[in-house]
């Protein structure tokens, strides 16, 4: 971490971490933060003071269930773990779900919402958590609103679940956008870039 280029961040539209090297996560997140870009936590199952330390730093929190168990301190489902930690962070936050979908808290209505997962006949899940992260730091980076980019981040989970070979599985922009399209209408408003 006292190594980390933290000035070379700023060159980028959006950085996304995960719990594996917490000095240099927390670093990451508050300088992205600092910088006005989105700083996009993946928290993952942890101890939970490696939790605590990283979620006031970031921006954006994307927590899988089982993180939001070990936050939280006890067994809620998906949709109230979205709210407790919601109530805990001045961060976004969603709670994925596998193909259940994903739960995110909406801070113009106080409520949370879920973002069904496109049904697809899985034949691999390794690395979908990576891919959905991935995604959705390209979504905000590209400036989509919250909702779409878990849309974006979803679509591209379920088609990497289509296939194998773990982040080798991952689908490309036409693919996703397909995916997007064809499971929700009115998303394939996004631009189609390059």
């Amino acid at each position: 971490p006292d190594t980390l280029p933290l000035a070379g961040l700023s060159a980028f539209d959006a950085v996304l971490v995960d719990v594996r090297w917490p000095g240099a996560a927390a670093l990451a997140l508050a300088a992205t933060r600092d910088a006005g870009r989105p700083a996009i936590l993946d928290a993952d199952t942890a101890p939970v003071d490696v939790l605590e330390r990283l979620l006031p730093l970031a921006s954006h929190i994307v927590a899988s269930e089982p993180a939001a168990r070990i936050i939280c301190g006890h067994a809620l489902d998906p949709e109230s773990a979205c709210a407790d930690l919601a109530s805990r962070t001045d961060a976004f936050v969603a709670v994925t779900g596998g193909a259940a979908g994903t739960w995110w808290h909406d801070r113009g209505t106080g409520r949370v919402r879920h973002v069904e997962a496109p049904k697809v006949k899985a034949v691999d899940t390794l690395a979908a958590g990576d891919v959905f992260h991935g995604a959705f730091a390209v979504g905000l980076a590209e400036a989509m609103p919250p909702e779409q980019a878990l849309r974006f981040a979803s679509a591209a989970a379920a088609l990497k679940c289509l296939r194998f070979g773990g982040r080798l599985g991952a689908p490309d922009r036409a693919e996703t956008m397909a995916m997007m399209a064809a499971h929700w209408p009115a998303s394939g408003q996004i631009e189609q870039k390059a």
